[in-house]
């Protein structure tokens, strides 16, 4: 799995070199907008801090991880490669990185997690924080709506899908096999001895 990893690391790295490469040579300098850059993580930092603080639907933190993992590849490798395959010039033509939203796919992937993880309740702030990213997008000039909406399907579905291949992790690494812990304490006192054992499966 380490292998896997980090093979779509490489992928994923390789397509933003690819991806970066590619400026209009007219191209104005493009603008950082530090709101945007920020707050596509809030959803996630939300769902992290939550579940180090011990709240959420009980899961083994490998899960957690795993979990976390899966739908951060799928999101970022999905994005990485339709930007490369559409060449979409983005409204202010700065680069031809527009299509889709790389921050709107972010802030919904993280939305759904914490969603999925701790209710509605945190969700519908994690999901108002990634709307806001996307419009943000727009009024920015960094990308039209077509780019937000696709990175925002990407987001939630790339979180969905991790949730699915969750039961094959768990059986290639083993996670649902049985475990059993056996715990044995004596007990003294005058006069007798005893031995009070547990199992727990």
């Amino acid at each position: 799995m380490k292998r896997i990893l980090a093979s779509l690391a490489a992928i994923i790295l390789s397509a933003s070199a690819l991806i970066s490469a590619q400026q209009p040579t007219d191209a104005p300098k493009p603008k950082h907008y530090y709101l945007d850059d920020v707050a596509q993580f809030v959803p996630s930092l939300a769902n992290a801090t939550l579940t180090l603080c011990g709240q959420g639907v009980s899961m083994h933190w490998r899960e957690r991880i795993a979990l976390t993992l899966t739908s951060a590849v799928i999101c970022e490798g999905t994005t990485l490669a339709l930007k490369h395959i559409v060449h979409s010039r983005r409204p202010d033509g700065s680069d031809y990185n527009s299509f889709p939203s790389g921050h709107t796919s972010r802030a919904f992937r993280g939305a759904e997690m914490l969603r999925a993880q701790h209710g509605w309740t945190w969700g519908a702030g994690g999901y108002a924080v990634a709307i806001g990213v996307g419009a943000l997008r727009i009024h920015h000039h960094r990308h039209r709506f077509g780019d937000v909406a696709a990175g925002a399907a990407i987001g939630f579905l790339s979180a969905r899908a991790a949730y699915l291949l969750l039961p094959l992790e768990r059986r290639i690494f083993g996670w649902n096999r049985s475990q059993v812990t056996a715990v044995a304490a004596p007990s003294i006192t005058p006069g007798s001895f005893s031995v009070t054992a547990s199992v727990i499966f």
